[in-house]
C-alpha cells in the first residue's frame, strides 16, 4: 500500500481552478458509510463542537455518479479518516485527515474529487495526508460493513436502528455540512469503528453511525453549525 504527502497548497490550487474555470461545476452523487466517536446522533450537525473535544470518523464513500470537466465520476471510492477536533466549528479548522482512494480509482478521478471533498467539508486542516489503499463496501440486511486495506487501516461494521416499527430510523430535513441536498441520514450504531492509518489510532462500538446519499451539485451549498452567524 502507497502512502504519499499531498500538501494542503497543492489541494487549495485544485479547489481554485475549480472554482474559477468556465466550465460547468462539478457534480456527484455519492453513497457514505460513516462513522464518529460521538454517541448517536453526532451533535456537530446541530451544534459548532463535538461531544468530546474531538471527532474522530470514518467515511466510506462510494461515487454513484458524477463528472466534472468531463471526468465520469461514477464508481470511484474514497475514504476519509479523520478528527475534527475541537475547533472546526468556530474557526472552520478540523485537526487531521487522512484520504485514501481505492486502486481502482483513476488520477483523473481523483485530481476531479480533491476540489470536491474540500469543498463538501469547507474545513482547513492542520495535518492532510493522501494514499492509495483497497476499500470494500457491503451491506446485508441490519449491517453495512466498510473495510480499508482489508480492514487493517480502518473497519466500519455497524447496524442498524430498529426505530418503533422495527423498520429503521430515517433522519431528514438536516443538512449535511456543505452537500447541496441529501436523502435522508439512516441512523446505525457501530459495532465496530476503528483506524490505524498514518500515525493514528481509535477504536470505539456502540456509537454514532449512519448511511446516506448526498448531491454536491448546483446552487449554494446550505450552511452548518460552523458558517452560522
Amino acid at each position: 500500500m502507497k502512502l504519499v504527502r499531498l500538501g494542503l497548497l497543492t489541494l487549495c490550487v485544485s479547489l481554485l481552478v475549480a472554482s474559477t474555470t468556465t466550465q460547468p461545476p462539478a457534480r456527484m452523487t455519492a453513497d457514505y458509510v460513516e462513522a464518529c466517536s460521538c454517541h448517536l446522533f453526532c451533535p456537530c450537525y446541530f451544534n459548532k463542537h463535538a461531544e468530546h473535544p474531538y471527532c474522530e470518523f470514518n467515511m466510506a464513500v462510494n461515487v454513484r455518479k458524477g463528472d466534472s470537466a468531463g471526468t465520469d465520476l461514477a464508481g470511484a471510492k474514497y475514504w476519509l479518516t479523520g478528527d475534527l477536533g475541537d475547533n472546526w466549528g468556530t474557526e472552520k479548522k478540523g485537526k487531521w485527515v487522512v484520504v485514501s482512494f481505492d486502486p481502482a480509482t483513476t488520477k483523473a478521478q481523483r485530481d476531479a474529487l480533491a476540489p470536491i471533498i474540500l469543498k463538501t467539508y469547507g474545513l482547513e486542516w492542520g495535518d492532510m495526508k493522501v494514499q492509495e489503499a483497497p476499500i470494500e463496501i457491503t451491506s446485508m440486511g441490519d449491517i453495512a460493513e466498510a473495510k480499508l486495506g482489508g480492514g487493517q487501516m480502518a473497519h466500519m461494521k455497524l447496524q442498524r436502528e430498529p426505530g418503533a416499527n422495527g423498520k429503521g430510523v430515517v433522519l431528514k430535513n438536516v443538512n449535511y455540512f456543505g452537500a447541496h441536498s441529501n436523502e435522508g441520514f439512516q441512523l446505525y450504531k457501530s459495532l465496530d469503528h476503528s483506524a490505524n492509518v498514518a500515525g493514528h489510532k481509535f477504536s470505539y462500538s456502540d456509537r454514532n453511525a449512519f448511511l446516506i446519499t448526498i448531491d454536491t451539485g448546483g446552487g449554494t451549498p446550505p450552511a452548518m453549525p460552523a458558517s452560522k452567524q
